[in-house]
């Protein structure tokens, strides 16, 4: 059908100008819209009939007639009309809405959703396109001088970007050609405003010039980030983590009241998958928040608590987010622990890392056990010469997973040799007097790994040799060459030459 057709179908009686489209118009056409939508219902082809006539609308009427406020639209609520056409056109591609407590659907209740999708994709790209060429065409005389952005262009911004970022990621709902035609409109939107990225879209190009739509996107998924029913909607939680990491400092402050409680909400679910998408938001306010707007209304203190408690769960893939979002904002709550200027008292660092060495102590599976050993280097470097009041714990840590292969990749050792080369680097004073317990821990490790050549590849292997070496000769430059006469009776007769050759090394004085 031609669009002289369409427009018929749409009751649009042009006046003294052809293809001329009033508010009244577009109401109309939205009502058309929404009957025929109702119709269709969850079939994709009747649907795509009518998008596919709303596309050759935008793509073909003159964009100054649709979208001008001046002439017959001036006085004219087009805004309004506008986005209640684009809320139609999504709702006819909105997931299922789950009842369940859970928040989960079979993935075959979404099997309609990415066609749908495609084709909502197409009549927005369209619309966002007709409005971007608007902005080209010259003003009607006596109309007031053009905004660099049109309140209509700002209007619509929102929902057109909120369609896109449920429909651009790789979830149950999605397929690689709506993912496809969502990033398009993406992009199109970013272009179409006269931005350069998302963010720019979100936050404005420069602090303060409030051009950005962040503001307005908070308060579309606000009624769906409630307790009673984020849940619902599958795509909500994770179309508000995509934005969040799209925005940084120094816009992410303004907006700490409307970002803080959904994230510490959806860390505090009973599913992991749902804790680690909190704590990965949680994580990114408190790198991109100022301390003093974390630490006001005691928003740091409860979150402390909240993923304090996260250690108890003995889930790898949270403990992997929990533990660097603990450690920055630790440095939110507490001095650095190598401040001189007041006494050392042991504070919330050494908690954390007291409960961390507990559970290493107890962990046999291996996972965690990687897991742990990079966070607990990290805590160690960070938290310095204090690290001495964990000295025995550490110790029995370090020779427990030395014991233990992690092959092939032999992730866990190698992490626990990290772990041993920070600590005397930063407890050196206090590390003589364990020094017999550690030279036999890594003495055994240098023979098992020489014997044993094919549980790990060659590079793995040759790793692990010079870091334990590398260990040796840091144990030898902090006794003060204590470790050769430790080591007086080890020869040819006990140890390969491999293990000669990395003893000669650690105790290398040159």
């Amino acid at each position: 059908m031609y669009l002289s057709g369409r427009l018929e179908d749409l009751q649009i009686r042009e006046g003294d100008t052809v293809g001329h489209l009033s508010a009244s118009s577009v109401r109309e056409v939205h009502s058309w819209v929404q009957e025929r939508l109702r119709v269709a219902g969850s079939s994709v082809e009747q649907g795509s009939d009518t998008l596919k006539s709303v596309q050759q609308l935008f793509e073909s009427a003159d964009g100054h007639l649709l979208f001008s406020e001046c002439c017959a639209n001036e006085g004219t609520d087009l805004g309004a009309a506008y986005v209640d056409l684009v809320s139609s056109l999504t709702r006819f591609a909105a997931l299922p809405l789950c009842e369940a407590d859970s928040g989960d659907l079979p993935a075959g209740a979404y099997a309609r959703v990415p066609d749908k999708a495609r084709a909502v994709c197409a009549v927005l790209l369209a619309l966002s396109r007709a409005l971007a060429a608007e902005r080209e065409t010259p003003l009607c005389r006596g109309a007031a001088a053009r905004a660099p952005t049109s309140p209509l262009a700002r209007a619509l911004a929102p929902p057109l970007f909120v369609f896109a970022a449920t429909h651009q990621q790789d979830q149950p709902w999605t397929s690689e050609s709506s993912r496809a035609a969502a990033s398009e409109l993406l992009a199109s939107l970013v272009q179409g405003g006269g931005f350069v990225s998302s963010t720019q879209l979100l936050c404005g190009i420069t602090a303060g010039d409030h051009t950005g739509v962040l503001g307005a996107v908070l308060e579309m998924l606000k009624p769906e980030l409630s307790k009673e029913s984020w849940k619902r909607n599958q795509a909500s939680k994770h179309v508000f983590a995509w934005t969040l990491m799209q925005v940084g400092r120094p816009w992410l402050a303004e907006f700490l009241d409307r970002v803080f409680p959904p994230s510490l909400l959806m860390s505090d679910d009973y599913r992991t998958e749902n804790k680690v998408l909190g704590v990965r938001c949680l994580h990114h306010i408190v790198r991109n928040v100022p301390a003093a707007d974390l630490r006001q209304y005691n928003r740091a203190q409860v979150l402390y608590h909240a993923l304090f408690n996260h250690l108890y769960v003995a889930e790898a893939e949270l403990i992997q987010v929990v533990l660097p979002c603990l450690l920055d904002l630790l440095s939110v709550l507490e001095r650095a622990p190598g401040n001189t200027e007041s006494p050392r008292k042991p504070n919330r660092y050494d908690n954390v890392l007291r409960l961390i060495l507990t559970h290493m102590e107890m962990e046999h599976r291996l996972t965690l056990r990687r897991v742990y050993v990079h966070n607990a280097a990290l805590f160690i470097d960070r938290m310095g010469i204090v690290t001495v009041r964990h000295l025995k714990r550490l110790e029995r840590v370090i020779v427990g997973y030395l014991e233990v292969s992690d092959a092939p990749g032999e992730q866990a050792r190698l992490g626990i040799l990290d772990v041993l080369e920070k600590t005397i680097q930063h407890a050196w004073p206090r590390v003589e007097r364990r020094l017999d317990t550690l030279v036999r821990a890594l003495l055994r490790l240098l023979v098992d790994v020489s014997a044993d050549r094919a549980s790990s590849p060659p590079a793995v292997r040759e790793e692990l040799l010079g870091r334990a070496t590398r260990c040796l000769l840091l144990l030898d430059r902090c006794t003060q060459g204590k470790l050769k006469v430790l080591l007086q009776g080890v020869d040819s007769s006990c140890a390969d030459d491999t293990v000669l050759a990395c003893l000669q090394k650690g105790t290398d004085t040159s």
